[in-house]
């Protein structure tokens, strides 16, 4: 048996960053099909924050350990899938990345490419998994037509530019500030629109002839998805991703039927629940894209496993760009 003194922050009620607790945790016994992994990397996501506060669709159990973006080695393991030493990255059913070592499951863990960094992997897995179901499944997003991605400099949003590209769409960004401006425009996208000087509504409208975005990628909510009804093409999709914004947003329903578009869903958890068999596909195409060139996460930030919870504050605010690392 491997002996390991496993350290993780756990929130014992829901709450801020800041209410999680650095825990020595008991190590717990494999059970046949599970493999344990020894983290290298784990990564921080918006929905880490909702996790933590009570208010992510699922809600864990206290005490509970953040975190379900993972990358390190298997160093003991009763699944033939997961040999040892093989380098992995994992989405561990939801939880438990916010710690030195994780217990994993073939179902959603995938062998890495020869040549993958344990950084790159655990900041691809999330964030571009949810791209590739919110963009070329449920938008069914073509070449050639125009893509505009919201909060473009953010972990979802910087993701989408680079799938969006890929696929070979014109893509247009929108972000708050100069800096992130140009982040966007370094990431991929033709035009990218500062919202806090420009009215990215009249931008895109102008910049198409007016006929708008043929797809909107909005994580963020509230009053973007309002004024994105104003920039949607005709036979346009919606892709509704979150709420970063904090307001959930009503689609008019006369709208949709006067202009002649679509508002779609994007739970990208659910589809671990219902097709888990689609995450691995969508993982395969993901390595496939990265082996390629086409896509490679932006990582900001490289933090200590025991500043986890400033930066996931941090990440939560939107002060940060592309992908937040904790390094144990």
């Amino acid at each position: 048996m491997y002996i390991v003194r496993m350290h993780a922050w756990r929130g014992h009620a829901f709450g801020p960053p800041e209410s999680l607790t650095f825990d020595e945790v008991p190590d717990a016994e494999l059970l046949e099909g599970e493999a344990r992994l020894e983290l290298k990397a784990s990564g921080i996501n918006f929905a880490d924050a909702l996790v933590v506060a009570g208010q992510y669709q699922v809600k864990p159990d206290p005490p509970f350990v953040p975190g379900f973006e993972v990358a390190g080695v298997v160093v003991e393991t009763r699944a033939p899938e997961l040999p040892l030493s093989a380098r992995v990255v994992s989405t561990l059913n939801g939880f438990g990345g916010y710690a030195t070592h994780a217990i994993a499951w073939p179902v959603n863990t995938y062998v890495l490419p020869d040549q993958m960094p344990f950084e790159d992997a655990a900041a691809l897995t999330v964030t571009y998994q949810t791209g590739w179901f919110g963009l070329y499944r449920r938008a069914r997003l073509l070449a050639g037509e125009t893509l505009l991605v919201h909060a473009g400099a953010g972990g979802v949003g910087s993701a989408a530019i680079q799938l969006g590209k890929a696929i070979g769409a014109r893509v247009i960004a929108t972000a708050g500030g100069a800096s992130k401006v140009a982040l966007c425009k370094e990431l991929g996208a033709d035009l990218a629109i500062d919202y806090k000087a420009d009215d990215f509504v009249k931008v895109v409208n102008d910049a198409t002839d007016g006929r708008g975005a043929d797809v909107i990628y909005d994580p963020v909510g509230g009053d973007i998805f309002d004024r994105s009804t104003k920039c949607i093409a005709f036979e346009g999709r919606i892709v509704v991703v979150g709420f970063a914004s904090g307001k959930i947003p009503q689609a008019r329903a006369n709208h949709l039927l006067v202009k002649n578009y679509a508002v779609v869903g994007l739970h990208w958890g659910l589809y671990q629940l219902k097709s888990p068999m689609l995450i691995a596909t969508a993982q395969k195409e993901l390595f496939a894209l990265y082996q390629q060139g086409k896509i490679k996460p932006h990582i900001s930030e490289r933090v200590p496993l025991r500043d986890a919870p400033a930066a996931l504050a941090r990440v939560a605010k939107g002060g940060t760009t592309g992908k937040v690392l904790l390094i144990p």
